[in-house]
């Protein structure tokens, strides 16, 4: 067997974890550079200054990171000679803006601090990014050797942050622990990855015991114990499955159909949705087709409790759409795991009777 290295994700949190900063980043240098999105930024500057106020980090300065994670965006940001200079990157910001700044840190060869400004994504602690066409759609995937060196999670701004992020982030979330054990089905597992699905199995429960409250606390921005579980388990529990069941060439367990139907339906017209509001009917499906109805039953019902969709109806789609979504499926990384016992047509007919249970529910 060969070498090969895994890197776990560091974090800090609570509503002053920003004061770790000096304390985290005195052995990766003194200038900071941070980046991020637009409002990301105005919501965390004052905190990230605060934080590191009478120690040597100096920040040099606030950059806007762009608009999407696309390799353009990349591209100005490792021109920027302010991002060049520093010794460290700041991503702070939701998946999209963090996934760029870890790419451009890895082509800079630079340390780089997540500061997660939402509960609606893993990306601050994976060590994958999902890449974009500068039209929006779906690109590739960028992977690094590792996550970022450390991540804050300020539980303060995530409470502040908007409520609908925050449930989709839930939706998200959601997918992780039926998609790990559904692609790893009946693989005898090495080391890492069954650790990785080990870690999956209790990715679920929170969300289901503490989503609604935790939601109702979000849109009165309230920090509660509640919150500071749901976004735990969106941004670490999932990040460290992802983390452990991905790899570039040897083995793929980290999503499945659940994004696979999500990567198809982006392309189908009129499709509306977030992310994981489009990933959370996904997991119906993919539980439709692994035939787990009773679960299925279970989590449409915590969907309707929480307003995520039951039918695709619910994403401004409907059954005509479902060629286009497996036609692409069946090219994604997603689909190679499953690909010698799942086929286009049980996919096919999985989401149309997703959809006619959820229809019955309305």
């Amino acid at each position: 067997m060969g070498n090969y290295n895994v890197y776990l994700p560091s974090y800090s949190v609570g509503t002053d974890c920003y004061k770790e900063i000096p304390n985290v980043a005195r052995r990766f240098g003194k200038k900071a550079i941070v980046i991020g999105g637009r409002t990301a930024i105005e919501k965390s500057k004052q905190a990230i200054i605060d934080g590191v106020a009478g120690s040597n980090v100096e920040i040099i300065d606030f950059i806007v990171y762009g608009n999407d994670a696309t390799y353009e965006n990349v591209d100005k940001l490792t021109s920027d000679e302010r991002v060049k200079n520093a010794d460290i990157i700041f991503a702070v910001g939701g998946g999209r803006a963090v996934d760029t700044c870890k790419v451009v840190a890895d082509k800079l060869d630079k340390p780089i601090f997540t500061f997660p400004t939402l509960g609606s994504n893993c990306a601050s602690v994976t060590a994958i990014c999902v890449m974009y066409n500068e039209d929006h759609t779906f690109k590739n995937y960028y992977y690094l050797d590792g996550p970022a060196d450390h991540t804050f999670i300020n539980t303060k701004i995530i409470a502040e942050s908007p409520e609908d992020l925050l449930w989709a982030g839930i939706g998200d979330a959601l997918s992780k622990e039926c998609e790990a054990v559904y692609s790893s089905q009946d693989v005898e597992l090495p080391h890492t990855p069954l650790m990785g699905l080990g870690v999956s199995t209790v990715c679920t429960s929170p969300l289901v015991k503490y989503g609604k409250k935790a939601l109702e606390d979000c849109k009165n921005n309230q920090d509660s114990y509640e919150l500071e579980q749901v976004a735990l388990d969106i941004i670490i529990s999932t990040g460290i499955v992802s983390n452990l069941t991905t790899t570039e060439n040897d083995y793929y367990y980290n999503s499945s159909l659940a994004h696979a139907f999500y990567n198809g339906a982006t392309l189908v017209e009129g499709i509306r949705g977030l992310h994981g509001e489009i990933v959370s009917f996904g997991v119906l499906a993919l539980l439709t087709c692994a035939g787990e109805i009773e679960k299925r039953n279970e989590i449409a019902a915590f969907n309707r409790e929480l307003g995520l969709p039951v039918c695709l109806a619910d994403l401004g789609i409907d059954k005509s759409g479902i060629q286009t979504i497996v036609d692409k499926a069946v090219t994604l990384v997603e689909w190679n795991a499953i690909k010698d016992r799942v086929t286009k047509e049980m996919f096919a007919k999985a989401i149309s009777d997703c959809d006619d249970y959820g229809m019955s529910l309305k």
